[in-house]
């Protein structure tokens, strides 16, 4: 599988950030990138940006997006030199887009995605959407041992992201039986064939 590229998650923030006016709360933003992640794989057998996901207290964060966000010192020189052209803090907990989305970086299906996940979720705010990425399996599975403090947070795997939400799932995320099992299978091959290369 393609690995994560970084300049495509920098769009991601900017895509994001300018739906809501140029300016985005970072849990926010988080939250309807891993709800897009989420889609994308159901419906396309992969995700948008294949960063690795983590399950902390507030819900799903994608761990590279998140140093990007933050502007944090794991960044390489050339993904800080993108970052800084595109997005900025303006406040410990939002960021602003400083330029114009670069839409080439990516797909169709990509686009059609995050509009869908902007169009179903973006009016909520970022404690509302935390507190919806608590209804979902593959953060649920790791509830009790936040709770309890076995760790503050847990990788999450992508192939929870085709668990249904029993007696709560989103219209957007109700998939034919048949079309989650053939993107899943399509996505472990991929896998199966990135960790060949």
């Amino acid at each position: 599988m393609i690995g994560f590229n970084y300049k495509k998650a920098v769009q991601t923030l900017v895509f994001f950030a300018e739906k809501e006016g140029s300016i985005i709360n970072k849990m926010k933003a988080f939250k309807l990138i891993w709800l897009s992640d989420r889609l994308h794989l159901r419906k396309y057998g992969r995700p948008i940006l294949n960063d690795v996901y983590f399950a902390l207290p507030k819900g799903p964060v994608p761990s590279t997006i998140k140093d990007l966000a933050d502007n944090s010192d794991f960044l390489a020189d050339t993904e800080k030199e993108l970052r800084e052209k595109f997005i900025e803090n303006i406040s410990r907990f939002d960021i602003k887009a400083k330029d114009k989305l670069q839409i080439n970086v990516f797909s169709q299906s990509d686009l059609e995605v995050m509009h869908l996940v902007y169009t179903n979720f973006g009016s909520l705010n970022e404690f509302q959407l935390s507190d919806l990425s608590h209804e979902y399996p593959e953060w649920i599975k790791f509830e009790n041992g936040l709770k309890i403090g076995h760790s503050s947070r847990f990788e999450m795997n992508y192939q929870d992201f085709f668990d249904n939400n029993e007696g709560k799932n989103h219209q957007i995320f109700e998939q034919e039986k048949d079309v989650l099992e053939l993107n899943k299978e399509f996505f472990l091959e991929n896998q199966i064939i990135g960790n060949l290369i």
